[in-house]
């Protein structure tokens, strides 16, 4: 493959991601199928199933497209704090602000759709970036913090605190583990 093919790929794969958003937003996340993302890409149905062999590979496709860009601006957000557990609730914050400013996002966690749960749960690129932020300094991995954390945003992504201060007060006090002595 030339690398003039692969942008166009790529290329092609992010239209098709655009589009399923744009319909997710429209009509939710569990309704558009596989003729319908095809017809708003302006595709037929065999291109869209060159990019994409399913309908879960597409709903994967475009979290983990969201989850790079979320981790860019939380990676951005966390990089002046040292202290590693107060770095896990700025991580948490910078999250929270990244989802909630992406309208596209929204249809993910403001209805009855379980897909958002299904996808954290079963995500290693979703999980193994939340594992970097529990375990940056140190050597043990615990896959239940993880999931943890994961459901923690998932909680304040469908049901918010009163306000930014309100979460991060709860955050300090039931995620930051004060230190043993």
């Amino acid at each position: 493959m030339s690398w003039l093919e692969a942008e166009r790929t790529e290329l092609a794969a992010e239209r098709i991601l655009d589009a399923a958003g744009e319909l997710f937003v429209a009509r939710g996340v569990d309704k558009p199928g596989m003729d319908e993302v095809a017809r708003a890409a302006g595709c037929s149905r065999a291109t869209l199933y060159r990019y994409f062999e399913n309908r879960q590979a597409l709903i994967y496709a475009f979290a983990h497209r969201e989850a790079r860009l979320i981790t860019k601006q939380v990676a951005q957000a966390t990089t002046e704090v040292s202290d590693p557990r107060l770095r896990v609730v700025e991580a948490v914050l910078a999250c929270l602000a990244a989802v909630r400013e992406r309208p596209h996002l929204a249809a993910w966690y403001a209805s009855d759709s379980t897909l958002l749960r299904e996808v954290l749960h079963d995500s290693p690129i979703i999980r193994g970036v939340a594992q970097s932020y529990l375990s940056a300094d140190s050597d043990a991995t615990d896959p239940d913090l993880a999931d943890w954390v994961l459901r923690i945003i998932l909680s304040f992504l469908t049901s918010p605190g009163d306000d930014d201060e309100a979460e991060r007060r709860l955050l300090e006090r039931f995620l930051v583990v004060p230190p043993l002595i």
